[in-house]
């Protein structure tokens, strides 16, 4: 009896010893759950933290950079106003400086053209006394002629109908020996009287000549 008394005594003191085992064991358990409990809250909350200040590193960094551009950006846009400037004063100096050139051009052509007014006014001056100490001329053999008498011997057999020959003109661009000889032609074929002579020479004249 007494060495079941014993046996059940060291089968109890067992049971008591798996009991407080298992119950360290499951403390351990539970306390080292606990443990990787905060150690992930606390790995969560450093790599939150990380994430974080990452973030605010490469906000920081693009900032710098958007501000480095925009920098940048208006440095161009300045030297483009500044090139901008300069390209408009240099047209206006070279607009200037045409006008000038073409005031002078006109200044010139004005000149010209005035000279050569001046020129043909006194070629048209030379010509109207030319001509008119040529119709002086005229005049006078005219009257010579009208005073001076033509006789025709009289002959039937030779009375035609004279013909009419159209009028010359005089310019003072071609020769007067010329018209003059070609007008008493044509006179004579018309038998013009010395009046007549005179008022045909007069309405001949054309241009610079009349």
């Amino acid at each position: 009896m007494a060495d079941n008394a014993d046996l059940l005594a060291l089968l109890a003191e067992m049971k008591k010893s798996m009991e407080k085992g298992q119950e360290e064991m499951k403390d351990r358990m539970e306390k080292g759950q606990e443990e990787m409990k905060d150690r992930m809250e606390k790995g969560q909350e450093e790599m939150r933290k990380g994430q974080e200040e990452m973030k605010n590193q490469i906000q920081s960094h693009v900032e710098s950079k958007v501000g480095e551009i925009k920098d940048h950006v208006n440095s161009c846009i300045e030297k483009i106003e500044e090139d901008v400037q300069s390209v408009k004063r240099e047209i206006g100096e070279v607009k200037g400086e045409v006008e000038r050139k073409i005031e002078e051009v006109e200044d010139k052509v004005q000149g010209k053209i005035e000279e050569v007014e001046d020129k043909v006014k006194e070629k048209i001056e030379e010509v109207k006394e030319k001509v008119q100490v040529k119709i002086g001329d005229l005049e006078k053999r005219l009257s010579e002629l009208e005073d001076r008498p033509i006789n025709f011997p009289a002959n039937p057999d030779l009375t035609y109908s004279r013909p009419t020959v159209k009028s010359l003109t005089f310019d003072g661009q071609t020769s007067w020996t010329v018209f003059k000889t070609q007008f008493d032609v044509v006179s004579s074929a018309n038998g013009w009287n010395n009046r007549v002579k005179a008022s045909q020479l007069v309405a001949s004249l054309r241009g610079s000549a009349a």
